[in-house]
């Protein structure tokens, strides 16, 4: 059975994380000074906004998310798809349907629990059309099962919508994020087909 995470943190604690995350994002890039010009033409090239597909440890299999935003901004945002709830539903989310959430769960903000990343950059005009999908399928995506509506499978739509080519979802989270990357070949930006 593949199954994702453990059952989600409090409101609380989830908020706390993700303003320690927001303080994190951009720390790397803060602590390597560049000049101004390099910096501005190489975001030009990478587009101002992101979506890095993640994988982290948990008690299980791992889970795999999203953390998405603008390349320029602190803040991030972070989608995944976790049992709602306390153990029971965890557990009973291996047999059956369980309520679900969508938002950031215990870990997903912890630099020390990350296993696998693969980071791709969009412009402004696709950036909106990927994030309003993100916020769609968060929207619609009422309940989890280890082995149906899972981790990866959340993340695995993303990308597909995204044009990426997308691994086989049945596999623990950091293996699905490191076959995503080679299969794209590692490739940063994403360029979304005019419709």
């Amino acid at each position: 059975m593949l199954s994702c995470t453990t059952p989600s943190a409090s409101a609380h604690q989830a908020n706390k994380r993700v303003a320690d995350a927001n303080a994190l994002a951009t720390t790397d890039t803060a602590a390597r000074p560049q000049p101004q010009s390099r910096r501005s033409v190489a975001r030009a090239e990478k587009g101002p906004y992101y979506v890095d597909f993640r994988a982290r440890t948990a008690a299980s299999w791992g889970h795999a998310f999203v953390w998405y935003g603008k390349t320029s901004e602190r803040a991030v945002e972070v989608a995944g798809l976790t049992p709602a709830g306390d153990t029971l539903a965890y557990v009973l989310g291996h047999i059956t349907f369980v309520p679900s959430e969508t938002g950031a769960s215990y870990g997903d903000l912890d630099p020390e629990y990350l296993t696998a990343s693969y980071r791709v950059y969009l412009n402004e005009a696709d950036a909106k059309r990927v994030f309003a999908y993100i916020k769609e399928l968060q929207a619609n995506s009422p309940v989890w099962n280890a082995e149906t509506a899972n981790c990866t499978g959340f993340i695995g739509d993303i990308a597909e919508f995204m044009g990426l080519e997308v691994p086989n979802r049945w596999q623990r989270p950091e293996n699905f994020v490191n076959r995503l990357k080679e299969m794209n070949g590692g490739r940063q930006m994403v360029r979304l087909s005019a419709e």
